[in-house]
């Protein structure tokens, strides 16, 4: 009798991992971008970037404006 009573347990504790490790799978890849974006590098220091939050000037990006204004005034 006890051990039949073992046994559901552990029946009833492995379907339990199960359903909760498919769901926390499923968490994980919701929080995955749809979209992996490209990165850069500033010019002035070699930061490396998202380039949505670059600043670029002339072609060149920058990871904020003081280093634009650096690079370009060491350019004249």
């Amino acid at each position: 009798m006890f051990g039949k009573l073992i046994f559901i347990a552990i029946i009833v504790l492995l379907i339990y991992w199960i359903i909760r490790g498919k769901q926390a799978k499923k968490e994980k890849t919701e929080l995955l971008p749809d979209e992996i974006e490209n990165m850069v590098c500033c010019k002035h220091c070699g930061m490396h970037l998202p380039e949505s939050e670059s600043i670029t000037a002339q072609g060149v990006s920058f990871c904020c404006n003081d280093h634009q204004q650096k690079y370009l005034h060491s350019k004249q």
